[in-house]
């Protein structure tokens, strides 16, 4: 294979990849053409021979278990609706963030969970003072199983360095806690799916403060409708459950990467949510 060829094969290959396509369906390629049959009058052929069914396995019983039960005989996912309930009734059960990590790994019911490797919950210290909440993990994010740590999550770094705060100073989590295939924007009812989880997340970890990192983040947990540009640096009352705290939109870091000239703004944001700390 020349260098054109094999520069060709490792593009397409990181776009599978970044397309969310990770894993084979076999281990050895198939000519799917080697069994076309050739043209010509059909050959005549002998009445196949009725097959006994095999007995199932003996650790095939009534007693399998639930995810065993979903491989041998898979059912229809849930309506976004029923989705939605089951998460709410689901995530007001929580009674810790151990709790509810829990119960998002046993949670069915957003179509994303089956796409993506693993869970990417939380990062940082659930005891501090502030919050950042984003949209949805990205490719980074789903390999190491945490928030924020892919460029834009170095900037964000980089961001809460400049005003004195770090991963053990900070909590940080996504309103979806699982990547959508190719890093494609979550849908309305997948948003709303975890909506609750994010909420339940919010309320335990308990906050001072709130920042939502980027437009989505802001409309979905503030109710707002303004783009981010007209929303950033302003505060908002927000309810936990249990409390009002204060809540901050900003820019998210991957659109600062995009616009390097609006980390001004950002810039902006970030000092006063230092003095607001610091308040």
């Amino acid at each position: 294979m020349n260098q054109e060829r094999q520069k060709a094969a490792r593009e397409l290959l990181d776009f599978y990849l970044e397309a969310g396509a990770d894993g084979l369906l076999g281990d050895e390629p198939v000519d799917r053409l080697a069994d076309i049959p050739a043209a010509g009058p059909p050959a005549v052929s002998s009445p196949p021979t009725p097959q006994l069914r095999e007995a199932p396995a003996p650790w095939i019983d009534e007693t399998r278990s639930q995810s065993n039960a979903r491989l041998l005989a898979p059912s229809a996912p849930p309506s976004p609706d029923t989705a939605a309930m089951a998460a709410r009734e689901a995530a007001k059960s929580a009674a810790s963030l151990a709790d509810l990590r829990l119960l998002l790994d046993r949670f069915d019911g957003c179509a994303l969970k089956s796409t993506a490797t693993q869970l990417v919950f939380a990062d940082g210290n659930p005891d501090a003072a502030i919050m950042f909440v984003g949209e949805a993990p990205g490719r980074d994010e789903d390999i190491e199983g945490l928030p924020f740590v892919g460029r834009s999550g170095k900037l964000l770094d980089r961001m809460m360095a400049a005003i004195g705060l770090d991963r053990t100073s900070a909590y940080i989590a996504n309103i979806i806690p699982w990547r959508p295939p190719g890093n494609r924007t979550p849908t309305p009812q997948e948003s709303q799916i975890c909506l609750p989880f994010i909420l339940r997340q919010i309320e335990l970890a308990n906050p001072d403060i709130l920042v939502c990192l980027g437009g989505p983040s802001a409309q979905t947990l503030l109710g707002i409708r303004d783009g981010i540009l007209k929303t950033r640096g302003r505060w908002f009352n927000f309810q936990t459950g249990t409390r009002e705290i204060r809540a901050l939109a900003t820019l998210h870091p991957a659109y600062l990467l995009r616009q390097p000239l609006q980390k001004r703004l950002a810039w902006r944001d970030f000092l006063a949510i230092k003095n607001a700390l610091a308040g």
